[in-house]
């Protein structure tokens, strides 16, 4: 089916491109969200007339998103959820939850916005790519962890994969045997050493 898009649209043309696409896609996708027309005499007609307020509305648009894309642009959002010993997560974090994490911040981002091509199934942080406007993408840190201490130190530079990392059972160990050996030492001296008597 051609159509004539009425914006920018990624690998598929600019605003005013008579472009031809597949009829679910059209159908489904872009007539219904007012993203195209059917290329007809009469829809050429009107978007030529049209013109002028289309671009304006896009450049209004693009505008807005911008301002939003610079307080937004590398923020990191903190995701807490449960996972397992090796970092998988026991559910996974999709575009509905980086929504909302998102939003409860103070940023009003759709999950249409957010292009993530599989859910997030690892603790750690993950760059996402969120677009405001056709013309306006942006990048933003989720970091997933187990609770906000873990995520506080994975912001750090850990990696929290492995159980030695995640309770520091590597320190304990030394820390423990460190006090084994002192104790040791001391029994040792106080054995070895005479008794004074008196």
């Amino acid at each position: 089916m051609d159509i004539i898009l009425l914006e920018r649209i990624p690998r598929l043309g600019q605003m005013g491109d008579i472009v031809s696409v597949k009829d679910g896609y059209a159908r489904n996708f872009l007539l219904p969200q007012g993203k195209a027309l059917r290329a007809n005499e009469a829809n050429k007609k009107h978007f030529e007339t049209q013109r002028a307020q289309l671009e304006a509305r896009n450049l209004e648009r693009k505008s807005e998103a911008q301002k939003i894309a610079e307080k937004l642009d590398g923020q990191s959002f903190i995701a807490v959820r449960s996972a397992g010993e090796t970092g998988q997560l026991y559910g996974s974090v999709s575009t509905r939850d980086i929504a909302e994490i998102i939003t409860d911040e103070g940023f009003s981002i759709g999950r249409n916005q957010i292009e993530l091509n599989h859910p997030i199934k690892m603790i750690g942080l993950h760059t996402i790519t969120l677009s405001l406007h056709p013309e306006v993408q942006i990048s933003v840190v989720i970091n997933v962890a187990r609770s906000t201490s873990e995520a506080q130190r994975q912001a750090e530079g850990e990696t929290l994969t492995s159980a030695e990392e995640i309770y520091n059972l590597q320190e304990e160990i030394l820390e423990e045997n460190q006090e084994e050996l002192l104790v040791e030492e001391i029994n040792d001296n106080d054995i070895n050493s005479p008794h004074q008597e008196a």
